[in-house]
């Protein structure tokens, strides 16, 4: 019985990781899921926020924006709008983030610009979560 996984996370502009962990976490729009060796196949979109995975004994964040899991014969293939490893985030950057989406949000012009603010804002505060991990 193989005791791995190869969790591949990719975005339109790179392949973000690529690596044999123990388990993952991830974002489910229903909910979220975990994956563990010799999972079912399986198809699940994700929706925003951080996605975990252990290998080695070490948990280690992944901030992802949407997209898709592929769960297939021991291989976790992620497919995002947008990635980041934690320590790849500026989490200062994302605060101001947060900052901003949220004095738009207390302006409420339409509802276009609520929804982008509101959207920006879950993004900020999923980001700076995944990277204070």
């Amino acid at each position: 019985m193989d005791k791995s996984l190869q969790l591949e996370i990719v975005t339109p502009d790179k392949v973000v990781l690529s690596e044999a962990v123990d388990y993952v976490g991830a974002p489910g729009f229903e909910g979220e899921f975990g994956i563990l060796p010799n999972h079912i196949p399986f198809l699940a979109a994700l929706r925003i926020g951080t996605l975990y995975f252990k290998a080695n004994g070490k948990t280690s964040n992944v901030f992802v924006s949407g997209g898709f899991a592929e769960i297939s014969d021991n291989k976790v293939s992620i497919l995002a709008e947008s990635a980041e490893r934690a320590e790849d985030i500026d989490v200062e950057r994302a605060r101001k983030a947060k900052e901003r989406a949220e004095a738009r949000i207390a302006q409420e012009r339409d509802r276009i610009d609520y929804a982008r603010a509101q959207a920006a804002l879950q993004r900020a505060i999923e980001r700076i979560n995944a990277g204070n991990h």
